[in-house]
């Protein structure tokens, strides 16, 4: 594939996933205005977006998936980075803007990124091992642990019946 095509097809999978997000948001404030058709048309929307962003996906997958080594480790190398590079930065400048709601979830989402790098190192030890866990994500931050559910998130505080259990 040429580059500028694949470009392009990189620039509409980030477009329709956006989508995807921004629709599912809009259908949850239909449902909380009360306009069920409204909201239910908006969550079917957002599924054609996702059919979009997947189609889009498959054309480059190839160029952006690898090897699960490969995957592991460039997925530790960019949480790592975005939790010490990126989130500092974001956070600051809400601070300096007096937007403390922003400040507030960049910091969980520093916390989260921080500790999914880790997770990320530890997946080697259960490859090898080939052993399979359960992970828990919190709800309100994106904490994932391997471990029990704790009784309450240790990034954000959320009990523990904010954690979906991913298997």
């Amino acid at each position: 594939m040429k580059e500028k095509t694949r470009n392009n097809i990189y620039e509409a999978f980030i477009g329709e996933a956006k989508a995807y997000f921004r629709l599912l948001a809009y259908a949850e404030k239909a449902e909380e205005e009360e306009v069920p058709q409204v909201a239910l048309l908006f969550r079917a929307i957002a599924e054609a977006e996702r059919v979009h962003a997947t189609s889009h996906l498959n054309l480059v997958k190839d160029l952006l998936v690898k090897d699960t080594d490969t995957n592991l480790e460039k997925s530790f190398k960019k949480e790592k980075s975005i939790s010490e590079n990126k989130y500092p930065d974001l956070i600051k400048e809400a601070e300096d803007e007096g937007e403390k709601v922003a400040a507030q979830t960049f910091s969980y989402a520093r916390d989260a990124e921080a500790h999914h790098a880790k997770l990320y190192e530890q997946a080697i030890y259960h490859l090898i091992k080939d052993e399979t866990a359960a992970y828990h994500v919190c709800q309100v931050c994106g904490y994932v642990t391997e471990k029990k559910i704790p009784e309450k998130c240790p990034v954000c505080g959320a009990p523990r019946d904010k954690f979906k259990t991913v298997e």
